[in-house]
């Protein structure tokens, strides 16, 4: 039987306790993997994000537009018409004094010069930079148009070439009329 000498038995101890000591460390390989997948991970998440908030203000843009045709039918129950269009921007006429009807803005209140007030204020576009569509067909009917950002949503439509009135960067929209 073969035995260590004390000496050797000593070395023996103070490597593995020397190698015990050493700080543990991840390799240059296995953090590159893991900030590749924390970067995969974290792109996927910030992509559903994004698409949520996308649907969140369709969804708003749809409640405006309900909002907006309860406002239209109670002025169309007061005068016997619904409001006539502004001749450049497509906005509802009707705001101000009756001698010079002005174009009502979105986000400002809706208020006739016999200070009947439709709607305050009128729904804007979530998207600052976006507007609304309202076009008179005739006294008895409108359409009053939105965009859409997310283009899978069933309940929108490809807008039609040279199609007026209507600021965003998309050709998807949602339109309701009466």
């Amino acid at each position: 039987m073969i035995t260590k000498s004390k000496k050797q038995k000593a070395k023996s101890k103070n490597e593995i306790i020397a190698y015990s000591l050493l700080p543990s460390a991840f390799t240059l390989i296995e953090l590159l993997v893991a900030i590749s997948i924390i970067g995969v991970l974290s792109t996927l998440v910030l992509a559903n994000f994004n698409a949520a908030r996308e649907r969140a203000r369709d969804a708003q843009r749809k409640s405006d537009l309900r909002q907006i045709q309860s406002a239209l039918r109670a002025y169309y129950n007061d005068i016997g018409s619904y409001p006539d269009k502004s001749a450049t921007d497509f906005k509802i006429l009707g705001c101000g004094p009756a001698t010079a009807r002005v174009a009502c803005d979105w986000g400002s209140a809706w208020t006739t010069a016999e200070g009947q007030t439709y709607m305050d204020p009128l729904t804007k576009d979530p998207k600052s930079e976006w507007n609304y569509r309202y076009e008179r067909l005739n006294l008895d009917s409108y359409t009053l148009t939105a965009c859409l950002e997310n283009k899978s949503d069933g309940t929108g439509k490809a807008m039609p070439a040279g199609y007026a009135g209507l600021t965003c960067s998309t050709s998807w929209m949602y339109e309701v009329k009466q």
